[in-house]
């Protein structure tokens, strides 16, 4: 029993480390922690909000696509049931307003078709670099799923109950507004660096890059900062994971197909071995 005990204060303690550890690496350890969202398509039946999509890929065309680019990105994904939905003529009259690159064509120049991908803000790495402080700005495609928030222990061990994946557009958001106007007495930040509770060592090369009316909304969405942020998060999260929706789906007929087959094999056995003698 001693033994016993010893081993799980073993892996309480290295579980514990670990999460301070993962905590440290993405925020620091000294910044306030972030603020889980709730999620349209949070748990096991979660599904995007398409109008929430549609007001976050505005924030995407108008604001983050000048410096992001979003290479797995084709037009014609705007058009896909469970995500933004547009009408493929809306896809067709939004990809024709863009120019790509095509050197099969006689000026090298066409507009762009519902099969084309996003239009690269800058020709060259280099370029990119050089506009943006030295630092190229990361690809939007997945990086929802490249990213996530530190969760202390034993907090994160519900996320196997829960199905939790949202991390990646809980960062996002929270990066977003967690920008300070002037840095913390006694931090010093370089040129062309801002302070962020969130960004890993809280110094960060892009500006805030969201205000207060900055992309004018249709309908009746706040046209805040918080709500700009939430917004473009979750459709950082669809456009890394487009068929999330058709995942779960999938899974939860899986899932109750198994249970279905589990019973169905219990019956059986008792059929089976009711009239022998144990």
């Amino acid at each position: 029993m001693k033994k016993f005990t010893k081993i799980i204060s073993a892996v309480l303690i290295a579980a514990s480390t670990l999460s301070a550890g993962t905590a440290f690496a993405a925020g620091g350890g000294d910044g306030p922690d972030p603020v889980l969202q709730d999620w349209s398509f949070a748990g096991v039946f979660g599904k995007y909000d398409p109008a929430q999509l549609q007001r976050g890929f505005q924030v995407f065309q108008e604001v983050c696509s000048s410096c992001h680019s979003a290479d797995l990105f084709s037009f014609r994904m705007l058009s896909k049931k469970g995500g933004t939905e547009y009408s493929e003529a809306q896809v067709k009259a939004l990809a024709a307003e863009y120019t790509v690159i095509d050197l099969e064509v006689e000026d090298g120049e066409r507009p762009a078709i519902a099969a084309d991908t996003w239009p690269n803000p800058f020709s060259t790495p280099l370029e990119a670099a050089g506009s943006n402080n030295g630092v190229v700005p990361p690809d939007f495609s997945v990086l929802a799923k490249a990213r996530n928030v530190p969760q202390k222990f034993p907090n994160w061990i519900g996320n196997y109950f829960t199905a939790y994946q949202e991390g990646g557009a809980d960062y996002i958001y929270n990066l977003l507004v967690g920008y300070h106007e002037e840095a913390p007495h006694g931090v010093e930040l370089g040129d062309g660096q801002y302070y962020n509770d969130h960004f890993p060592g809280h110094k960060i090369s892009m500006a805030p890059p969201l205000s207060a009316e900055i992309v004018d909304y249709e309908g009746n969405a706040p046209e805040t900062v918080e709500q700009y942020a939430k917004d473009v998060s979750a459709f950082m999260m669809w456009l890394a994971e487009p068929d999330m929706t058709a995942r779960k789906e999938l899974g939860f007929r899986v899932i109750m197909f198994l249970i279905l087959l589990t019973g169905m094999m219990y019956l059986v056995k008792r059929r089976l071995w009711s009239n022998v003698d144990h």
